[in-house]
């Protein structure tokens, strides 16, 4: 006699999701090569943390010796590490408040475009940008930028009546790395605005248009606050990258002669670590970086409940 199958409801947590990948295995087959990427490259990593806290011996691990905190105790003694720190600080908080905003108001201009062709031409030609590595970015920022043959600089010498070195001014450096940032981030940024922008009912603008309210009014009572829940979601998401002030790009642009304002932790780490091969010391810079950036999403997102958004958990 056939055994009976138990209802759905009687299904405890383990035989519901045996029945989930059973009825949607090629799904889960899909989801295979992302998850073993997290797993190798983000979560089994975490556990080499450990040398923070020991006095690592790369050909003796078993032999290191464990230290405690003495690492995070040198570590904010060093004038150096408290000078990269406030660099990515200024550097990251400065990106985020110049950059945040500026995909929502391009997604904003682009929805009320009506020839389509020119909107995904313009789309397509935003997006671009982001598709380009920072090794080749910074070879165009570069050519761009050359104080005898670049473009960039031939255009601010004729405003300006100088021959600004962009690239070595200590003055001019963080805010092209902004603007460089800028540039390459805003077109793909804007697709989750567009989404958000697209399930707002359109009954609205047009209940909006019969009570005689304009295209302004229309934005701030109908269409911000319907997208208003996405923007705090992102808001809490770039938080994680407060003291991330983008290893790739500065890596690539700067020099010596600019490291007293774009010297980050990450740039810092990579010396110490890399170069001098301190792997512990550095080990212990990344961990403090990582408990900030964990620190300010939870006081983001712990805001964002208290004010009645909706957060990440």
């Amino acid at each position: 006699m056939a055994a009976a199958v138990k209802p759905a409801s009687e299904l405890n947590a383990w035989e519901r999701f045996k029945k989930d990948v059973v009825r949607d295995k090629w799904l889960y087959l899909l989801l295979l090569p992302g998850m073993a990427f997290m797993l190798i490259f983000r979560y089994i990593p975490i556990f080499g943390n450990v040398i923070a806290f020991m006095e690592y011996n790369p050909y003796d691990m078993a032999g290191s010796t464990w230290v405690g905190f003495d690492q995070f105790i040198k570590l904010f003694q060093k004038p150096a590490f408290m000078k990269v720190f406030g660099n990515t600080l200024y550097i990251s908080i400065l990106k985020m408040v110049c950059g945040f905003p500026i995909p929502i108001i391009l997604a904003l201009m682009m929805n009320e475009m009506r020839n389509m062709k020119f909107k995904k031409a313009s789309q397509t030609l935003l997006y671009l940008p982001h598709f380009i590595s920072w090794v080749v970015m910074a070879g165009l920022i570069m050519s761009m930028l050359d104080p005898t043959t670049g473009l960039v600089t031939a255009i601010l010498k004729f405003f300006t009546g100088k021959d600004l070195q962009v690239l070595t001014d200590k003055n001019l450096f963080v805010p092209m790395l902004i603007i460089t940032d800028i540039y390459k981030g805003m077109g793909w940024g804007t697709i989750i605005y567009f989404a958000a922008l697209s399930g707002v009912d359109p009954q609205l603008y047009e209940a909006a248009e019969i009570d005689g309210a304009r295209k302004w009014k229309q934005l701030l009572h109908i269409t911000l606050p319907s997208i208003t829940p996405t923007i705090v979601i992102m808001l809490i998401l770039n938080c994680n990258n407060i003291v991330n002030a983008g290893f790739d790009q500065i890596f690539m642009l700067y020099s010596a002669l600019v490291y007293d304002v774009a010297d980050i932790i990450d740039t810092y780490v990579y010396r110490i670590g890399i170069q001098k091969a301190d792997y512990s010391f550095s080990t212990a810079a990344g961990m403090f970086k990582s408990v900030i950036a964990l620190v300010m999403i939870l006081i983001v997102n712990t805001v964002a409940k208290k004010t009645g958004n909706e957060g990440i958990w």
